[in-house]
């Protein structure tokens, strides 16, 4: 998927998202399921648009570490360096939350927000549109504390909406992650 020209296509960084003006790329990245078409709520896969492509900051920089686009920011062309470092100024434990991403994504997982079920990620085998995530993704550094009421809440949340709970540990100090898959059982 990478592109080696002089001139890539440009993501421009908008607060906590990335604005892709470019439709033929945007349609071509959307087929493997970054961003989406903007103002479309529930677009499908096979349909085309001509619209700009909203992505995600994870999106965005993962897109730019595999030399895809180039950034944006503020009018200036930066470095995928620069995108991380704005990103981790909005975005709550970015740097942490990013490896977890980028991980699921280089493994071939489908990787979108997870706010809705109140996790980091929802993730996907085969695609929005063609499934119901089958995992939620909860985020922690290593050494952090967990609250044990919320853990309970994220498992009776995933439960409830028939998904797969998962905290993922991140070591930073060895960029190691962790996965550890809940199964709720009654007593």
């Amino acid at each position: 998927m990478s592109q080696h020209t002089k001139s890539r296509p440009r993501l421009l960084i908008v607060g906590s998202k990335a604005l892709l003006f470019d439709v033929d790329l945007g349609n071509k990245l959307f087929q493997y399921f970054f961003g989406k078409p903007f103002g479309v709520d529930k677009p499908k896969p096979e349909e085309r648009f001509d619209k700009p492509f909203v992505l995600s900051l994870y999106e965005a920089l993962y897109l730019c570490k595999k030399g895809v686009v180039d950034i944006v920011i503020e009018g200036r062309e930066a470095s995928c360096s620069d995108l991380e470092v704005y990103a981790e100024k909005i975005v709550p434990n970015f740097r942490v939350r990013y490896m977890v991403y980028e991980d699921l994504r280089d493994r071939g997982y489908i990787v979108r927000s997870g706010l809705k079920f109140g996790t980091d990620f929802a993730v996907y085998e085969l695609g929005p549109g063609y499934e119901h995530s089958p995992y939620v993704v909860y985020v922690v550094e290593k050494g952090s504390l967990i609250d044990p009421i919320a853990l309970v809440r994220l498992g009776r949340v995933s439960h409830s909406v028939r998904k797969r709970f998962i905290l993922a540990i991140v070591d930073s100090s060895t960029n190691k992650i962790n996965y550890l898959v809940f199964k709720w059982v009654k007593l």
